[in-house]
Parts: C-alpha cells; sequence; structure tokens
C-alpha cells in the first residue's frame, strides 16, 4: 500500500515514514524543504528512509500535489507553517500555506476520491486555546485567555471567572470548546475541519489527531519556533541560558515522537473510526521549567541559570495537557515512553548535532511587534 505524507521530510514526518516502512507500506513524501526548518540550501535530509520517495514541492503548487499523489491509497496531511508567535505577525504567509495548501491537497484528493481509503490530518492542542479548569467552590469551566489587567499584574495562575480564586488544571478532552488564540492554532482548526468535512462529504474515511507537545530527535534545533525541547536543548549547547516566559510554572503535555507516530499508524489502520477527532498525548502535565531542568541535567550543563522573563508571549496559555480516555478507548493507544527516557534519546542525538541558536532574534521580533508584556 502506497501513503504519501505531506511535509514528510521534517520532524515527525520523517519518523512516521519509517513507523510505516517498517510496516511494508511504500512512502512517498512531498516537502518544500523550507530554510526555516532544513537550513538554507539543503536537500534531502540525510536522516530520510533511503527507501522514501521524495518530491520536493509546494502544497500550494496543485501540479506537485498530484504527481505526489499519483497511486497513493493513504494521504498524511503534515505540512504546514508552524510557530504560534511567528504566526501573529506572519499572517499572510501562514494563512497562505496551511489554509491554502489545504485546500489544493483536498480539490487533489476529491479528484481521486475511488483510490483513497484513509486521510490522517495533523490537528492541535492548540486549537483548544487554554486548557479546562475546575474551582473547588464554582465546578469547572473552560476560560478563554487571561484577562490583559491579570497579566499586568504578573498574575500568571488561571482565576476562576464566578469566585476569583485560583482553579485547578484538569485533562482536557476532544469536547472542550476551541478558542484558538495564535493564527497558527485557527490554521490547525481550519486544517480539522476542512479534511472533516470533505472526507464527509465525499465518503473518504478521515481522521484528525490533536498533537500535544512533541518531542524528539530530528526536531529543528536552529529553529527558534520549534518545540519547547529543541530550543532549550539550542541554548544550552551554544552555552546560554534557556529562555521562559512568564514564571516557567506553566505546563505543557510532552509526547515522544516516537509513541506519537505509533498512534498515527493506528489511526491510518483501525477500522471504524471515520470522521473521528482524537487527542494524542500522555494525559500528564509538566512545567516547562521542569522541561529545561531535565534537559539541562541530562547535557551536563548547569540547571538553574534561566532566564525567567517574567513577561506574557501574546497567544500563550497556561496549562494544556490531554484527556487521552477516547484515544486510548478508540485506537488501544497509551503513550509508552517515559519523560526522562525520551530526554535522554533527544539529548544523545542533540549532542551530536549543530544547533545555531536564534532565540534573542526570535524574541526581539515579538518584541518588535508588541506581541509580549
Amino acid at each position: 500500500m502506497n501513503v504519501l505524507i505531506t511535509g514528510g521530510a521534517g520532524f515527525i514526518g520523517s519518523h512516521l515514514a519509517d513507523a510505516l516502512i517498517e510496516k511494508g507500506y511504500s512512502v512517498r513524501v512531498l516537502d518544500n524543504l523550507d530554510p526555516q526548518v532544513h537550513g538554507e540550501g539543503s536537500g534531502r535530509p540525510s536522516y530520510l528512509h533511503p527507501s522514501v520517495e521524495l518530491i520536493a514541492g509546494d502544497v500550494r503548487d496543485r501540479d506537485s500535489v498530484a504527481r505526489a499523489m499519483e497511486g497513493c491509497q493513504f494521504l498524511v496531511h503534515f505540512a504546514a507553517a508552524v510557530g504560534v508567535g511567528q504566526s501573529m505577525y506572519r499572517i499572510e504567509h501562514y494563512t497562505s500555506v496551511n489554509a491554502l495548501g489545504a485546500s489544493v491537497v483536498l480539490e487533489e484528493v476529491v479528484s481521486r476520491r475511488d483510490s483513497i481509503q484513509r486521510m490522517l490530518v495533523a490537528s492541535s492542542m492548540s486549537i483548544y486555546g487554554e486548557g479546562l479548569y475546575r474551582c473547588g467552590e464554582c465546578g469547572e469551566f473552560a476560560p478563554r485567555l487571561r484577562p490583559p489587567e491579570q497579566l499586568a499584574r504578573h498574575e500568571w495562575e488561571v482565576l476562576c471567572p464566578r469566585c476569583g480564586e485560583a482553579a485547578v488544571p484538569i485533562p482536557v478532552p476532544e469536547t472542550k470548546q476551541l478558542y484558538p488564540s495564535s493564527i497558527y492554532a485557527v490554521n490547525k482548526r481550519d486544517h480539522e475541519e476542512m479534511f472533516l468535512v470533505t472526507g464527509l462529504a465525499y465518503g473518504i474515511s478521515t481522521v484528525a489527531l490533536r498533537f500535544f507537545n512533541v518531542y524528539g530527535t530530528r526536531q529543528a534545533l536552529s529553529n527558534p519556533y520549534t518545540g519547547v525541547g529543541a530550543i532549550f536543548a539550542s541554548r544550552l549547547l551554544n552555552g546560554k541560558p534557556p529562555v521562559v516566559f512568564e514564571d516557567g510554572l506553566q505546563s505543557r503535555d510532552f509526547i515522544h515522537v516516537k509513541d506519537l507516530c505509533e498512534a498515527c499508524v493506528l489511526a491510518l489502520e483501525r477500522p471504524g473510526i471515520d470522521s473521528e477527532v482524537l487527542n494524542v498525548g500522555t494525559g500528564t502535565p509538566t512545567s516547562v521549567t521542569g522541561m529545561g531542568i531535565a534537559i539541562a541535567r541530562e547535557l551536563g550543563r548547569p540547571d538553574d541559570n534561566f532566564i525567567i522573563r517574567d513577561q506574557f508571549r501574546a497567544g500563550d496559555v497556561r496549562h494544556c495537557f490531554a484527556d487521552t480516555s477516547k484515544t486510548e478507548e478508540m485506537l488501544g493507544f497509551r503513550a509508552g515512553i517515559e519523560l526522562k527516557e525520551g530526554i535522554r534519546d533527544l539529548c544523545q542525538w542533540v549532542e551530536e548535532s549543530t544547533a545555531l541558536d536564534r532565540v534573542e532574534d526570535a524574541t526581539r521580533e515579538l518584541e518588535d511587534h508588541g506581541l509580549t508584556t
């Protein structure tokens, strides 16, 4: 069986290609080899499995998409411009790559609807906005972003909108209201809905997976808009302290890329999950500073030398981690790689890599656009 992975030469896509090839699939990849991700003038990544057929092209180019989809029975759509902060000032670029790119891919799918057996689209936890919370007095609630006046006082925790007390974060199920808080998040919500509605209209089996915070080998170490694990590792390798917004106690759900790819394979193969939306995470929250400390210790760097900016970054949420019960029930999937083991794997790879630290440039761009408080 033939699988097309758009954006498949990148971090997650290349790992999924490995997993699919191991199961006997033939894999083709369509990727524009974006310099921000792969570096200027980069060709085929050395880590890409030798049996992968790579087509260098943009998802907005109909001819490239048509050529890539020829003879494929499965489509995995990962291609996207990625970066919450950057999306807030490169609005046209992000919307063009993400929304227009998805529309070109879907029109090509429709023209081949008799041969495409299933579509898998990468959605994101970012579409939830803030996570879900419980107040001891008032019960469960799903807030929008924290009020500007609260953030101006550097009071970071989410407060109950009724009684004003600090609330406790709880796991986020797929049924939570969606409050995307960045252009990137809006784009990912659009991805999800565009694929699901097209699949339903044309009778094409479609599954949307909401990825939580993915980390692991092959993350773009020189891309300051990539995952926090790679950003911290890049800083530490360059002898600089990690930069943390707010107080560093905000939490995320970090899932290792190999676990995530296992969920993707199951979502491609499992019958009876048409038009479903599923969280892919661990269900365990980890503070951003906690992630940084673990990486520093594994790399043998100081674990108490962080720049805590005590500033809010536009679009950021305080806590968000997955309720994985639906995914466990429908896919039989539960993440199995402990954070300590995953960080060891990441750091072994990082120490053999070259990282150009661009975090300060990215932070300056946010400040120049008035996106920090």
